[in-house]
């Protein structure tokens, strides 16, 4: 392996744009991050400004490269990783957006994906894609675009319309928009691309009323997908590595075997499970998806999808004001044993997997006079245990019980969160030293694109764990803790609005 240089990634989020710099070894050379705030115009609907999102991710790629240059370090190639099924549609001619960016927390189309499950769409579709029809993925994005912006179908029969996800426009702008091109694992986030045929699905294109020749070009995740244009930052720089946030952190996590899993923990939280060449359809509603595809090669995973984790101390931090700064909720949960019987239901856009409960809204319930915003504390971080033990125990029903579950993500840096689902899961949760495992693994994909790693199996060698933590909580008390997130579980789902 070559020692020399820089792998830079690209790791373009939810609520913020980090650009990472890492030696081919595996260590953080630079980082820069830039925040940025959601949009939301009505209820359900969730919206960012394509142009902050390239303005964030330009600023942090510009701020490492001074870094990287200011030490005399030469970038070897770049790799991205984007918050996936968020949705932007361009003008391929100007690269200007059309419209605000529809992320992938958005319930606009609630209602469209009702009306084609009740016609018997769901069935066909889950077969071809591993999804299911719910908002939350690309494809009902795409037909609400072409039906409500003005011109957008007129452009699309032009010819000058360009639909994607994130890492195809960034790479359009990056380029200066001459690549459209995305890779097989955003690609199968759409709803629109058949995964064990790897193509887009006419038929499906025509159920949301999405021209193909509107899509990305897909390619291999690790290749050559395009050359930055010296005007955008200064210099050319190959781009050799893409996938989806999930993909790209269960890869920094190693996890490269068949019953590898591993859980990021951010605005959302994702379990991903590597089932290699195994297309595995699931009984209890999880998804099944492409984690990469190297040379031609697909290896396949079962996705589970909580909605809301990091999401849920934003708004005990923004709307109810408990604490000042994100990382604060550890101190304040820890300053009580448990939450007082208290249960958080964070369905604030619904419920992902395994429920899928659309019109699910969120709720506290269990609260006594008694009860202090520490216990709501408490109760927030339990929820995320909670949904993943749910998470879990589905994967046990597919047939897959995982004895070690590796996390990752801004969460995975509070401690009490990750003894808690030890506890919650009896089961030991493994730390990396690389807590940034989306942007590291976006690095592999460059590295293995650009020749630098001959294999992903590289890569696996540099990934240790930092901390261990194990279960401690007795069988009672753990089914007693469940048993009340369940009862909470299933006030909110019969209470829909």
């Amino acid at each position: 392996m070559n020692s020399e240089g820089a792998l830079l990634a690209v790791d373009q989020g939810t609520s913020s744009s980090r650009a990472i710099a890492f030696s081919t070894a595996g260590e953080i050379l630079e980082v820069a991050q830039y925040p940025f705030d959601q949009i939301y115009p009505r209820p359900g609907w969730v919206e960012q400004d394509p142009e902050i999102i390239v303005a964030t991710t330009l600023s942090a790629i510009r701020e490492v490269l001074d870094q990287l240059t200011r030490r005399g370090i030469a970038v070897i190639a770049m790799g991205l990783t984007n918050q996936r099924e968020t949705t932007v549609a361009w003008n391929r001619r100007t690269g200007d957006a059309v419209c605000n960016a529809i992320s992938w927390q958005d319930r606009r189309t609630a209602a469209r994906c009702r009306q084609l499950a009740a016609a018997g769409e769901e069935e066909w579709l889950t077969a071809r894609t591993g999804l299911r029809l719910d908002p939350y993925f690309s494809a009902s994005k795409m037909g609400w675009i072409l039906q409500n912006i003005p011109d957008a179908r007129a452009m699309a029969k032009r010819g000058e319309l360009a639909l994607g996800t994130i890492d195809s426009f960034l790479i359009a702008r990056l380029t200066r928009r001459a690549a459209h091109v995305s890779d097989a694992s955003n690609a199968s986030r759409t709803a629109l691309y058949d995964i064990r045929a790897g193509r887009w699905d006419a038929e499906l294109c025509d159920l949301f009323g999405t021209p193909v020749d509107c899509l990305a070009e897909v390619r291999d995740s690790a290749g050559e997908f395009a050359v930055t244009d010296p005007s955008i930052l200064g210099t050319r720089i190959r781009i050799t590595g893409v996938a989806g946030d999930q993909q790209a952190a269960l890869i920094g996590q190693a996890g490269l075997r068949q019953g590898d899993v591993k859980s990021t923990y951010g605005t959302g939280a994702f379990l991903m499970l590597n089932t290699a060449d195994r297309l595995l359809r699931s009984n209890r509603r999880l998804l099944t998806t492409i984690a990469y595809r190297i040379a031609g090669h697909t290896t396949y995973a079962l996705e589970g999808s909580i909605l809301s984790a990091g999401t849920t101390v934003q708004w005990l931090r923004d709307g109810l004001g408990l604490f000042e700064h994100a990382e604060d909720i550890e101190q304040l949960a820890n300053s009580v044993p448990d939450s007082g019987g208290v249960y958080l239901v964070p369905a604030f856009t619904g419920l992902g997997a395994p429920y899928w409960e659309l019109e699910a809204r969120g709720a506290i319930v269990g609260l006594t006079r008694s009860s202090s915003r520490a216990h709501v504390a408490r109760a927030a971080l339990d929820s995320v245990a909670f949904q993943t033990w749910d998470l879990l125990d589905a994967m046990s029903d597919d047939g897959v019980a995982p004895s070690v579950l590796r996390v990752d993500g801004g969460m995975s840096r509070n401690s009490l969160l990750m003894q808690r689902l030890a506890d919650i899961l009896d089961m030991p949760i493994q730390r990396p030293h690389i807590v940034e495992a989306t942007a590291w693994g976006a690095a592999c994909l460059a590295g293995l694109g650009a020749g630098i790693y001959q294999s992903l199996d590289d890569t696996v060698a540099l990934w240790r764990a930092e901390t261990s933590f194990e279960p401690k909580l007795d069988t009672h008390c753990r089914q007693l803790a469940l048993d009340g997130w369940h009862c909470a579980l299933r006030a909110v789902t019969l209470a829909k609005p």
